[in-house]
């Protein structure tokens, strides 16, 4: 039962068991996450930013950093060290991403396309903590720094071309 808990967690409800880019699909949970809790809020696209909904990501961040966590140590013996099926890491490193910015889909896409290009390509120590620290943590950690970075470059775009 636990471990079944795990994998649940750890791949999203399943989206992690994506034949192809497991991670993309797991950042795509994330942004359908998001799109229905700003709906769920009476969000509409172009209004400005729902603190309500930046305090539920915050949340959920919070929670789900730490299952992620929990299931990626439950599911190393079995899987391996971070392995593609785990995907909550994506999940919650594009919750980061896409706090504090205004709803649109126009911002939900960039979140997608500049978490990804960070997430792929882990510039700026993402790489180091993915190769280095092999911890159940570092599973989430480099996931977590590349949305912060991906929320700071989606901050400068809105600021500079959304004004």
């Amino acid at each position: 039962m636990k471990n079944q808990l795990a994998k649940l967690i750890g791949t999203s409800l399943g989206f992690g068991y994506a034949p192809l880019g497991p991670g993309t699909f797991g950042t795509i949970f994330g942004l359908i996450c998001y799109v229905g809790m700003a709906y769920g809020y009476g969000i509409v696209e172009g209004e400005t930013m729902s603190m309500q909904l930046d305090y539920l990501l915050i949340g959920l961040i919070l929670v789900f950093t730490w299952l992620g966590t929990w299931s990626a140590k439950e599911l190393e013996a079995e899987w391996g060290h971070d392995p593609g099926k785990i995907v909550m890491d994506e999940t919650v490193g594009v919750w980061i991403t896409v706090l504090f910015i205004p709803f649109s889909w126009t911002n939900v896409l960039l979140a997608l396309i500049i978490f990804r290009f960070f997430d792929i390509l882990k510039p700026l120590g993402i790489r180091a903590i993915d190769e280095k620290m092999l911890t159940p943590f570092a599973v989430m950690l480099d996931d977590i720094l590349a949305g912060v970075y991906s929320a700071i470059t989606i901050q400068i775009i809105i600021y500079y071309f959304q004004t």
